[in-house]
């Protein structure tokens, strides 16, 4: 027997021996959430800097929300190209091209001296940030599956959530301390880092490496047999309504909280952190429960408690006025349950899927996305805030639940069938 640099026990070439993942399970994991929280991260730390650059740059306050959603719009879009991108060239070489992007772009944010520029390079932010998503669930399952995935997969969930709840406070901060453009000076720093671990600790894990999957007709093909196989619409569709509740809360609950309920901006950001909390929280007691369950068995009280959560937003919201508490709770206990569900879906979603990780990552990104802009949409469209909230996240969540529980009967049957 020897020794590996993992610490880990290899057998001999005598031995019979399955080979050895070119990442131990937490480097990946550490490497994941690092690349997972640059979006969020960027997203987040920018807000409280708003209202500021609106003065700074002459402009109106619409302008200025233009540029988060030149951010998110590039964010989107760019997931369906660079997993593709990954799946044909390797994740770290084309990893490393997106972030060269990222840094590029932070730097003309920084020092924009017009909104137009500002534009142009939150656009081009978003771009860059996009392969974080991606790669770092392809990077879990090229090398990991069943149980050890989920407990990646759970790790990476919980930076997803830390980074965008510390971020507005370091933004903020910084803002006060500083100035704006020292905001984009530690995106810049965290940038740098990154792509220090990746070159240095980021082995190349696409044993698959195949340019052809960038190829139009090929690239359609794939994401046209992810879309019609079951195995990767029944958890990727849980994941994409579910986090996509996430996003569209964000843009009903400042309305409801500050205009509604009466709770001043600096309020509201802390009166945030039960969503943050929750979700942490149930991150970390899934990776208790992962110890000594199947990532699976803990799905029937994850998805209960969704629809338990969206019938009381109904129900609070419909029969009196609303309060902090009645507002906020069944946000809580939606984000415990989500955070319960996400290790189990997303390994699952990518589970029969090993030469096309990167594009069915991709695929998933860009489902969470579109959920959370066509909620967002259809609640603007409503007019009242508070209507919104009373109606879209709940019906996004029975979505979420009642697509799982369909789908996961059809593929019963189907293999019934082939059986």
């Amino acid at each position: 027997m020897t020794t590996t640099d993992a610490g880990t026990l290899k057998p001999d070439h005598h031995a019979t021996q399955t080979p050895l993942p070119p990442m131990s399970e937490r480097r990946t994991a550490i490497l994941g959430a690092a690349l997972v929280a640059i979006g969020p991260i960027t997203m987040a730390l920018y807000t409280p800097a708003m209202p500021v650059l609106a003065e700074v740059f002459s402009t109106s306050s619409s302008m200025v929300k233009l540029t988060l959603t030149a951010y998110f719009t590039g964010f989107a879009l760019t997931q369906l190209v660079c997993g593709p991108l990954t799946d044909a060239f390797g994740r770290k070489s084309v990893t490393l091209v997106f972030l060269m992007l990222y840094l590029a772009s932070t730097m003309m944010a920084a020092f924009a001296p017009t909104i137009e520029w500002m534009l142009v390079a939150r656009t081009m932010q978003g771009i860059g940030a996009s392969v974080g998503v991606a790669v770092s669930r392809a990077i879990v399952r090229d090398q990991f599956t069943g149980q050890t995935s989920a407990r990646i997969m759970n790790a990476i969930a919980m930076m997803l959530a830390i980074g965008p709840a510390l971020a507005p406070s370091i933004g903020g901060v910084t803002l006060e301390l500083f100035g704006w453009r020292e905001i984009f000076w530690a995106m810049l720093i965290y940038g740098v880092v990154l792509v220090f671990g990746i070159l240095v600790f980021l082995r190349e894990t696409n044993a698959y490496i195949d340019p052809s999957n960038l190829k139009p007709g090929v690239l359609l093909r794939n994401y046209l047999m992810l879309l019609i196989d079951p195995r990767f619409l029944q958890p990727s569709l849980l994941v994409g309504l579910g986090i996509g509740t996430i996003y569209t809360l964000a843009t009903i609950l400042p309305f409801v909280l500050i205009e509604q309920v009466g709770l001043t901006p600096t309020q509201f950001g802390f009166g945030m952190m039960i969503q943050s909390g929750s979700f942490i929280t149930g991150a970390i007691v899934t990776s208790r429960l992962l110890k000594r369950m199947d990532a699976e068995a803990l799905l029937p009280f994850s998805l209960s408690c969704m629809v338990l959560s969206g019938l009381a937003m109904i129900l609070l919201l419909s029969l009196a006025e609303p309060r902090f508490l009645t507002v906020m709770l069944p946000v809580g206990a939606f984000a415990f349950s989500l955070a319960m569900s996400l290790p189990s879906a997303s390994t699952a979603a990518l589970q029969g899927f090993p030469r096309l990780a990167g594009s069915a990552s991709s695929m998933m990104g860009f489902m969470q996305f579109g959920a959370g802009l066509a909620g967002s949409l259809v609640a603007a469209g409503l007019g009242d805030p508070l209507v919104g909230l009373t109606v879209v996240p709940p019906t996004m969540l029975f979505l979420a639940v009642g697509s799982y529980v369909g789908l996961g009967r059809y593929n019963r049957r189907r293999r019934a069938v082939a059986g």
